[in-house]
This record gives structure tokens, C-alpha cells and sequence, in this order.
């Protein structure tokens, strides 16, 4: 389990905000009101009491501060070289003194007011004697502002470096730049380091997470480290040394034998046996990768003899730790992360070796000793002679073949999409599952479906013939309502009817041709009002001749086009003025119901008394409804004090409330 978790420290705000947050505090959690009438030892108390809660929240904000931080002399050396390496311990620990410092000075000079405060013989002084405290204290907070704002900086850096514990089982990768080591992380664990074909991309350390006998093992991604002094390294190759210093693990040397990373096996050689020293008392692999760029055999005979001299120096380290010398397996392992041949091999190597070790180390610990007492391991002894070998069904061990061939012949969809283009360009078939008669009937094309059937059902075979029928059928239709259609030829009208005829089809054909024009000029053409209609084209009297012209009556029409006003006008009765106001009067006179509803529609209306009933209020009386509204008016009364719109408004539109605001009215009152 984790012991270190920097991404709980509180944050440490600057200079001026924590003033703020202090002051404010105590504003709200102390009271405010004093008079000058009241007892000096009330004075007193009163100052005092701010005085002391002021030093209290100092001092615990502060104490939070100073114990959230870890302390580098007390945490494990990895966390302490790794914290000093990114941000130098000395500036560190000063940063923590200064706020030390002025948690102190904040107790005493409470402490010194607090005494003086005893001694106020008026309300002025004591006030004063408060307004110094506080001042004091606040200018103490000021002058460690820096301090604060480098603290929030390590804060939150510190926040986002990778959760690393340094007991549990722990896989390094280390190597040049560009070697392959963010791509092996990412095969193996769930972790999504950045991979690019330049050198320095992973320029911090990086936490994945495996599985092997059901056990978890980290593994840890670190910079790439260049063949150069120790006091030439950078911070980031920096992380790398610490961690190879400090971490029990099992160190992977990753050695790109292909060359594209940009350093010859020379040049990872000698960066090998310049920091093999960190390697004692750790399994150390030495893995050779981008075999598929280049493979082991293939390079010549010095970078062979290189690699060689690294594998003795890593069966030296088995030796020390009591392996087998003539066992070489799991020391010099190659693979390509691109293929991913062999990463699975080499990530089971590497967990083999880690466990093979902790189990030497346990062993050889004085707790073993403490616990053998408690092993006991129960040998069945034989009751004859007789031998019983192990006995297994017969149809056991076929289904056992049987599975393990199936197992064997089953190819996934990887390997398909791998045979057939890889991502993007390999489809996978859906139809291969379908389950029909015949196999062969899966990779047809098959016709769109439709509520269950495809287009092969709804095919008649007869639809030629049938259509020929319709045809034949439509074509007799259109023939007799040819001969059922009238044309009126003229023969059977007499003179007056044609010359009628005639006017008719010429004016439709006139209709027609204007029509027309004025579809086509419809967007280009305003609306010309009536007024504005000089040539008179459409008014009555022209009406009036075209229908007397043709033998019709043209008054109805001619009323019936003479716009009428809509507007209500006020009905004068021939017998009365028109500056009578007895309305009654008219009222009765009236002879016409509508005339006189719109009079008495237009009296003036009276306001209703508050007694008076209107029915269907469920109200026995004027009386009962006079109590009903002063209840109803009582009720509300306090809600509209708080000036709310209803009984579920909650909102207090006070924008500046008297309990924050209450020193600044006592400091008015006193002016």
C-alpha cells in the first residue's frame, strides 16, 4: 500500500488571502457590539478575546501547513533524493523554517498584548492595543509571503508526481533515449506514457501496473540517461539515478542493438559499466530490443563482444545473490515492441527473477527462523508394496486432446486482422456466426429486409402479364370517357348565346394572359393602394355597367361591396340630445335589446365595496367575507416585511447584512 499520498497536502494560500481568511474569520466567530458604558474588565475581555482567537487561527493554519509537508530526514531516501533533486532540500527546509518562525512570533506577540490588554484603563486604548496586535501578526504573514507562494508551487507539483511505493515489487526500466522503454510499459501495464521518435519524451517517472501468479508488480518508466559525469546530469536523468539507487527492484538494461535511437551498442556499453554500480544486489536483464529492425545475430563481431561483456556482468550479479553460474536463462532476453515478439517473455523473466530473489532474501532473514517452528509438511507412508500409479479416465484425457487442439486451431480476430492489413484496413465479417443450412449461403449478398421478408417475396412472376391487363383496361377506360366528354360546338345556341359565348372566352382569355404577366413580375411589382389608383380600373359604377351590360341586377352586389365602419358609434334617439347623460332614460326608450346593452355597456363602472358578495366566493354573508380578508391580509404581513413574494421565497435581498457591517456602524455612530 502506498504510504506517501502528496496529492492530500491542503492548499497554502499567498500572503494577502490569508490575511484575508483570518481576519474575516475572526470578524464572523467573535462578537462585534461593545459600548463605552460597559465595565472595564468587560472591555478587557472583549479585546482580549479577538486578540487570542486571531492567534489561534494563525497558528493552526501554520501547524497544518508545517506537518502536511512531509520532512525529508523522515520519509524513505527515494522520496527524499527525488524531492531534493527536483526542488533542493535547502531551499526547501528554509521555506518550512520561515513559516515555523512566524508561527512563533505570532503566539508572542499575543502573548505581549494580551498582557497589556490586562492593563487598558479605557475603551480607546484597549481597541488600539487590539488594532496593533493584529497589525503586527499581519505583517508577519506578509513577510513570509514568499515563502508561501514556493510552497503552493512544490504543492502542486508535488501533487502530480506518480504514486510510487518503494517496498512493494517493483520492476526499473533504464537505458539511452529512445530505446524502447515507454513502448514496453505501455505493452505490458494499462499506463499511457507519451511515445515519440525523438529522444527525452519521458522526462519524469512513470507508474504502470502487472500482473504475474497472481501477483502485482509496479513498473516504473524512467528518463533516459546519457554517458556523461555525474555532476553534468540534469534534473531528469537525475530522477533515473535516484530511482536506481533507492528502489529494491529488478533492473532492465533496455540496448537497442538496431541503432535508430541514435547511439551505437558502444556508446550503451559504456554507459552500462558507468552505472553498473547501481545494479549490486538487484536482478539485472540486459534486453535487446528492435530485433525486427535488426536481429541479434546479425550485428558484427565487436558489438557482439560488447554484448557479451554486459551478460558477464550480469551473471556476476546472480552469482552474488547465490544463483546458478552455469544458468544463463533470463539475463541476455531479446524482443521488438513493435511485433510485440517477446515482450511477454521478458516481462515473465523479469517477475521471475524479482520473486526468486525476495523469496532468497526472506530466507536468509532471521523471521524465517521464527516461523519453521509452524511448517509442517505430512508424507503419506505406504501401507504395502504395491504400486499405484496415477489412474485418468480415458475420455478424459480425448476431451483434454480434444480441447487443446481446438485451442490450438482457434484463430482470433487479431490474428486475422493482422494476416489481412491491420487496423483500418482489415473489416471484420459479422455473417461467419450466421447459423444456416448450408455454410456456403453466409458471404451472399442478400436483399434488403423488409418487415421480415425480402424483395424476393413480394415478386409476382405474373407482373408483365398483369401489367399488360391494366394497361389494356386503362386504355378502353380513356376511350369512353372520350366519347362521354361535351363540347359545347355553338350549333344548338342562338345568336344572342353565342355572341355571350364568345364575349366569356375572350374575357377568360384575357384573365388568363394578365394573370400571367403579373405572376412573372410578382417580386418586382409594389402593391398599389386604392387610393392611388388613378385609372379608376375597379370601382362600382364600372361594376354596376359590366352586370347591367349583361342582363343581371347589380344592387345587391353594389351593397354589397360598400365597406361599412365597424367601430361602435353611439346611438342618438331621435327624441333626446346629444348631451343627455340620463343613460336610464335611454335605456328604457330603447326599443332595440342591442342598442341598449351597448348603452349600459358604456356607464361608467363603480368600485365594489369589500363587503360585498359575488357569487360563487362560498361566502354566507358580507361580514364573514370582511373577517376572511383581514386574516388573509394578517398572514401576510410578516412575509412582506421580509420583503418576500411568496411563502416559499427563501431569498434574503440584503446585500450588505448589519451582523457583518455592525463595527463599521459603531465607528459612524461614534463620529
Amino acid at each position: 500500500m502506498v504510504q506517501y499520498n502528496f496529492k492530500k497536502i491542503t492548499v497554502v494560500p499567498n500572503g494577502k488571502d490569508f490575511v484575508d481568511i483570518i481576519l474575516s474569520r475572526t470578524q464572523r466567530q467573535t462578537p462585534t457590539v461593545v459600548h463605552k458604558g460597559y465595565a472595564i474588565s468587560r472591555l478587557r475581555q472583549f479585546y482580549m478575546r479577538k486578540v487570542k482567537y486571531t492567534q489561534q487561527n494563525f497558528h493552526e493554519k501554520l501547524s497544518t501547513i508545517i506537518d502536511e509537508f512531509p520532512r525529508l530526514d523522515g520519509i524513505h531516501p527515494f522520496y527524499g533524493d527525488l524531492l531534493h533533486v527536483l526542488y533542493n532540500k535547502d531551499h526547501y527546509k528554509l521555506a518550512l523554517g520561515q513559516i515555523n518562525t512566524a508561527r512563533n512570533l505570532i503566539s508572542k506577540i499575543a502573548k505581549d498584548y494580551v498582557k497589556l490588554l490586562k492593563y487598558g484603563d479605557s475603551l480607546y486604548r484597549c481597541k488600539c492595543l487590539k488594532v496593533a496586535a493584529l497589525g503586527r501578526m499581519c505583517t508577519v504573514i506578509k513577510r513570509i509571503a514568499p515563502s508561501l507562494a514556493y510552497l503552493e508551487q512544490i504543492r502542486q507539483h508535488m501533487a502530480r508526481l506518480p504514486s510510487i511505493d518503494p517496498n512493494t515489487r517493483t520492476i526499473l526500466i533504464c537505458g539511452y533515449p529512445n530505446v524502447g522503454k515507454s513502448s514496453f510499459i505501455n505493452k505490458i501495464t494499462r499506463a499511457d506514457v507519451e511515445v515519440q521518435p525523438y529522444a527525452f519524451t519521458t522526462k519524469s517517472l512513470f507508474v504502470g501496473h502487472t500482473d504475474y501468479k497472481y501477483l502485482r508488480y509496479q513498473v516504473i518508466d524512467t528518463p533516459g540517461i546519457l554517458d556523461r559525469p555525474f555532476e553534468d546530469r540534469n534534473i531528469i536523468e537525475m530522477c533515473s539515478i535516484t530511482a536506481l539507487a533507492h528502489l529494491r527492484a529488478a533492473v532492465m538494461f533496455f540496448l537497442d542493438i538496431s541503432g535508430s535511437c541514435g547511439y551505437s551498442i558502444a556508446q550503451q556499453a559504456a554507459l552500462f559499466h558507468s552505472i553498473k554500480s547501481l545494479f549490486l544486489n538487484k536482478p539485472l536483464i540486459i534486453v535487446c530490443n528492435k530485433t525486427d529492425l535488426q536481429p541479434l545475430e546479425g550485428i558484427s563481431e565487436e558489438d557482439k563482444k560488447l554484448v557479451m561483456e554486459m551478460k558477464a556482468e550480469a551473471m556476476k550479479t546472480v552469482i552474488g545473490q547465490g544463483g546458478d553460474p552455469a544458468s544463463d536463462q533470463g539475463v541476455l532476453l531479446t524482443m521488438s515492441t513493435l511485433t510485440e515478439d517477446g515482450v511477454i517473455a521478458v516481462k515473465n523473466a523479469a517477475c521471475e527473477r524479482l520473486l526468486d530473489q525476495r523469496v532468497e532474501v526472506k530466507m536468509k532473514s532471521k523471521k524465517i527462523n521464527d516461523c519453521l517452528n509452524r511448517f509442517h509438511v505430512a508424507i503419506p507412508k505406504p501401507r504395502d508394496q504395491k504400486e499405484r500409479p496415477p489412474c485418468i479416465p480415458q475420455a478424459v484425457l480425448e476431451a483434454k486432446a480434444k480441447q487443446a487442439a481446438e485451442k490450438e486451431k482457434r484463430r482470433t480476430e487479431r490474428d486475422l486482422e493482422n494476416e489481412n492489413g491491420g487496423a483500418g484496413v482489415y473489416s471484420a465479417s459479422l455473417k461467419k456466426n450466421y447459423i444456416l443450412a448450408n455454410d456456403e449461403w453466409k458471404e451472399d449478398v442478400m436483399p434488403e429486409i423488409i418487415d421480415g421478408h425480402n424483395v424476393c417475396d413480394f415478386i409476382d412472376p405474373d407482373i408483365l402479364q398483369r401489367l399488360e391487363e391494366l394497361e389494356r383496361e386503362e386504355g378502353l377506360r380513356q376511350a369512353e370517357e372520350a366519347d362521354d366528354d361535351f363540347e359545347m360546338d355553338g350549333q344548338e345556341l342562338t345568336p344572342e348565346e353565342k355572341q355571350a359565348l364568345a364575349e366569356i372566352r375572350r374575357k377568360k382569355t384575357l384573365l388568363i394572359q394578365e394573370h400571367r404577366v403579373k405572376k412573372s413580375t410578382a417580386e418586382s411589382r409594389p402593391i398599389v393602394p386604392r387610393k392611388f389608383d388613378k385609372d379608376r380600373k375597379f370601382t362600382t359604377h364600372r361594376m354596376g355597367r359590366q352586370l347591367s351590360s349583361l342582363g343581371l341586377d347589380p344592387s345587391l352586389a353594389i351593397n354589397r361591396a360598400h365597406s361599412k365602419s365597424r367601430g361602435r358609434k353611439r346611438e342618438r334617439s331621435p327624441e333626446r340630445g346629444a348631451n343627455s347623460g340620463d343613460d336610464m332614460d335611454m335605456d328604457v326608450d330603447t326599443p332595440n335589446k342591442k342598442l341598449r346593452l351597448r348603452s349600459s355597456s358604456r356607464s361608467r363602472s363603480t368600485s365594489r365595496p369589500p363587503g360585498e358578495i359575488v357569487p360563487g366566493e362560498g361566502f354566507k354573508d358580507s361580514s364573514q367575507k370582511v373577517k376572511a380578508v383581514k386574516l388573509a391580509k394578517k398572514s401576510a404581513k410578516k412575509r412582506n416585511k421580509n420583503a418576500r413574494r411568496g411563502e416559499a421565497d427563501r431569498v434574503i435581498p440584503t446585500l450588505k447584512p448589519k451582523f457583518v457591517f455592525r463595527e463599521a456602524l459603531y465607528r459612524k455612530r461614534r463620529r
